[in-house]
């Protein structure tokens, strides 16, 4: 957050035969002369079927305010309870968690912190080569925002973000909101 490391996202990945399961750690804090002035912390887990999301977990504790999602695929339908938004959504909607490059096709996303639906417009924006640390990489660059205009100013999505062109790897992402937030890849092994 404007240029300060103040944090790190961490996705671990396992198969098992045709599930793919995807967990999820964010912790970040914000403190200004040694003093914490704002503390986040997400867990999630993403669960797959051939492709399909088919269940996804999540806690959050975003400054002691606690949040929540659960979801289920029923009957083609993704039943969310959420801490924002509960009902049912189409199956091709998406979990906001970016890593899975498919978002780019949905009509809206789900938020991963409390279960709100946000419908996108995603553009893209073309091909860039982007240096993080040493590495050069050949990205495809989009950038995904709210259709719903009556949002207010800190609900509304605008996020860019940047996959490596090969791989459709997650690469790096970047938004403003109190202050200049950028997520950049580190490792992935």
């Amino acid at each position: 957050r404007n240029n300060k490391h103040i944090g790190k996202h961490i996705f671990s990945f396992s198969k098992s035969d045709e599930q793919l399961e995807v967990e999820s750690e964010i912790n970040f804090e914000i403190k200004k002369f040694g003093i914490v002035l704002y503390k986040y912390h997400v867990k999630g887990t993403e669960v797959y079927q051939d492709d399909s999301l088919v269940k996804f977990n999540s806690k959050t504790n975003q400054n002691g305010k606690e949040k929540y999602v659960n979801l289920v695929l029923e009957n083609n339908k993704l039943e969310i309870e959420g801490s924002s938004f509960k009902g049912k959504v189409p199956a091709d909607y998406m979990i906001g968690t970016w890593w899975n490059h498919s978002i780019v096709h949905a009509k809206a996303q789900i938020s991963a912190v409390s279960g709100r639906i946000i419908r996108q417009k995603v553009t893209f924006l073309g091909k860039e080569k982007i240096k993080i640390g040493e590495k050069i990489y050949d990205t495809l660059h989009f950038n995904f925002s709210s259709i719903d205009e009556k949002l207010e100013k800190n609900k509304k999505l605008n996020t860019h973000v940047w996959y490596d062109e090969k791989t459709l790897n997650w690469v790096k992402a970047a938004f403003d909101k109190k202050g200049k937030w950028e997520y950049r890849l580190v490792l992935i092994n």
